[in-house]
């Protein structure tokens, strides 16, 4: 008995995934826990693990090809039903007999895991043997024409990283196209899967959200202090600024659940709990996982969520429902010194605050007197849908006064 292979539904608002690769070939058996197929969304490269043995007897999808949450991509043959074939033989064709019976009710698949992780490719090297590289230096490789089988990698098991395709040979002369009667060098270079998704979803969202942005400047200077004071315990994990506007953004949003919620299809969500989102920059792409419960647990307890989820992102272990459930993220370019980030919102939430540089200049105090400040930029991008100005600056006003007051972010919620 045959069943369907269907595209999950990864994340509240996800209606459509990339089918980037697929791990099993048709006729392939496959054990519980093996990767199925691999599916590119707006936030993350996630890989489809079975659940249950079973085998692949037919791709309904090919790569590359966009897929509604819920159609079918594969079709599966049960091994209990002892029809399945062989891993190495191709899949026997129906008995004409039965082409003429209605089809069976479609059977439920064997239930799939998503696992979002940075999917080490696998290309065969002239030897027959295995070279595995990660999607960004197996791209980058491609397109400069680097053989990946040269190449040593410095990663886990040999894996290649992107640095080690940068020390390897140079990129082959790019292609020429005549412009204004020269040649003008160019090459015109396909996006990868997870670039293509990223442009179409981000685009959508400038297109389709009505942004509006609020900016203010907060006087950090009791929030350095603080850190360096706490810091010089060395006998406890670092805390870094990103860990105290996360617990500000969290406590600002339990104080205001107004903008704890989103727009869903013409309704409004609202979340009860006070979980902020966070921008990491990982080696594949940008991931935005989850801190939950901010504006409710105290610094250590953000702090110590925050670091968990930047590692798994970084290491691709981070898993889809970890980027699920929050309204508002936390976008922190300070360490790249810039004065103002304006950030786009991510796909299913309702708000970011984009986070600048600390930088220090004079301001006149109470008497007229230059006195040195050390101020940080911060940016509200609002969905007008869902949110106004004033909630806006309401907000944003909050979030300012819990970073120049940053003691209160050491009480317990």
């Amino acid at each position: 008995m045959s069943a369907d292979l269907l595209m999950p539904k990864l994340g509240l608002t996800m209606t459509e995934g990339l089918l980037m690769e697929w791990k099993v070939a048709p006729g392939e058996t496959f054990s519980r826990g093996q990767v199925l197929f691999v599916v590119e969304t707006d936030k993350a490269a996630t890989d489809i693990e079975a659940e249950a043995d079973g085998v692949l007897a037919e791709r309904l999808v090919e790569e590359g090809e966009t897929v509604p949450v819920g159609a079918p991509v594969g079709r599966l043959a049960s091994e209990a039903d002892g029809q399945s074939p062989s891993p190495s033989a191709p899949v026997p064709a129906p008995p004409a007999a039965a082409e003429k019976k209605p089809e069976a009710a479609a059977v439920a698949p064997p239930p799939v895991q998503p696992v979002v992780r940075q999917v080490a490719r696998q290309v065969a090297s002239p030897a027959g043997g295995r070279v595995i590289a990660t999607p960004l230096a197996r791209r980058i490789a491609r397109e400069r024409g680097i053989d990946l089988s040269s190449v040593s990698g410095s990663g886990p098991r040999g894996r290649i990283k992107l640095a080690d395709v940068e020390r390897a040979a140079p990129a082959v002369a790019a292609a020429t196209m005549p412009a204004a009667g020269e040649q003008a060098a160019a090459r015109r270079v396909r996006p990868t899967p997870m670039q293509a998704a990223m442009a179409r979803r981000l685009s959508q969202v400038k297109q389709g959200v009505p942004h509006f942005y609020l900016s203010v400047e907060a006087e950090v200077s009791a929030l350095l202090e603080l850190r360096a004071s706490l810091n010089a315990d060395d006998t406890r994990p670092k805390l870094t600024l990103t860990h105290f506007v996360l617990a500000a953004v969290g406590r600002a949003l339990a104080e205001q659940p107004g903008i704890n919620r989103v727009w869903a299809d013409g309704d409004i969500l609202e979340f009860s709990a006070t979980h902020v989102a966070m921008a990491v920059e990982a080696e594949a792409g940008l991931y935005v996982p989850v801190v939950r419960d901010a504006g409710s647990v105290n610094l250590d307890r953000v702090a110590a969520e925050a670091r968990a989820a930047m590692e798994k992102a970084r290491s691709g272990r981070l898993s889809a429902a970890k980027m699920e459930g929050a309204a508002i993220a936390v976008s922190n370019a300070g360490m790249h010194d810039v004065t103002w980030l304006t950030p786009i919102i991510n796909t299913g939430q309702s708000a970011i605050l984009g986070v600048g540089s600390v930088r220090a200049l004079f301001r006149p105090d109470a008497d007229g007197a230059p006195a040195l400040r050390r101020e940080m930029g911060l940016v509200f991008s609002g969905d007008h849908r869902v949110h106004t100005g004033v909630e806006g600056l309401t907000f944003l006003n909050r979030v300012r006064t819990y970073l120049e007051t940053p003691l209160r972010l050491l009480r317990q919620a």
